[in-house]
């Protein structure tokens, strides 16, 4: 099947750092594993990602993503919302809780304020959110409902939640929304890592070039899986943002 142009312009700019929310600001523990010496190398960084992606990103937040598209585009906001609650309960360290809330309040920002928001149906048409719009009326607006849920404090929006109810509206496919979402993450630490002064360019690409099938794997793996099934273990990361959350000079906010 080709990709819609429209789509795939979206996942682009949905997973590129220079979408302003706050991501840049994030390390996710990765500055306090520097700040310790546990990361030598290029081969210890790639591990280290590798086990965010198996551990973090794929049995929790990407099927946080997965079920928040799914809720979406079923027009279900009790889903929706139950999808949030799980994913905040499931993150332990506030300073995770807190990078991933603000990070999607940010992106609900972006969203309504853009007039090129599409909605799509069963059989894959498009069309523009002011069709949307007419439709809010029997409920059918999801996307301003979870927005005002957000806005009103009734559901935290972590940022994975968020991009499922964006990329659903936008057109994207379960899996291409988890596919954007990962890569996001990864190129996220890596751009934390390089920042911080221990890895040049040419490393920082090798390294994304060696868990680019690590980043379709998780996601092929966990794209199905049911909201029950959402849970993180990785308690060396916790640990460390735990202490990151104290630690005397802080580049990062987590």
């Amino acid at each position: 099947m080709t990709t819609d142009p429209s789509a795939f312009l979206t996942a682009l700019r949905l997973s590129d750092s220079f979408l302003p929310v706050g991501g840049y600001t994030a390390s996710y523990g990765l500055e306090q594993y520097l700040n310790e010496d546990r990361i030598e190398d290029g081969d210890d960084l790639r591990k280290l990602i590798a086990a965010y992606l198996q551990r973090v990103v794929g049995p929790c937040e990407t099927v946080a993503l997965s079920n928040a598209h799914a809720a979406s585009a079923a027009v279900d906001l009790e889903r929706l919302l139950a999808v949030d609650e799980r994913l905040h309960a499931v993150t332990m360290p506030r300073e995770f809780r807190e990078s991933s809330t603000k990070a999607g309040a940010k992106l609900c920002e972006l969203l309504d304020s853009d007039p090129g928001t599409t909605v799509s149906n069963a059989n894959g048409s498009r069309q523009m959110q002011d069709e949307a719009s007419a439709s809010a009326t029997d409920g059918g607006d999801i996307v301003a409902d979870f927005a005002a849920a957000i806005e009103a404090d009734a559901t935290p929006g972590h940022y994975p939640v968020v991009f499922g109810v964006v990329t659903a509206a936008r057109g994207l496919s379960r899996l291409e929304s988890c596919l954007a979402h990962a890569h996001s993450f990864v190129t996220g630490l890596l751009g934390a890592a390089q920042r911080l002064g221990r890895f040049g360019h040419t490393e920082i690409q090798s390294v994304l070039e060696a868990l680019e099938p690590e980043i379709r794997a998780i996601c092929e793996r966990h794209v199905d899986d049911d909201i029950a099934a959402m849970a993180s273990f990785a308690p060396l990361a916790e640990i460390m943002g735990m202490r990151h959350e104290h630690a005397g000079r802080r580049l990062f906010m987590s």
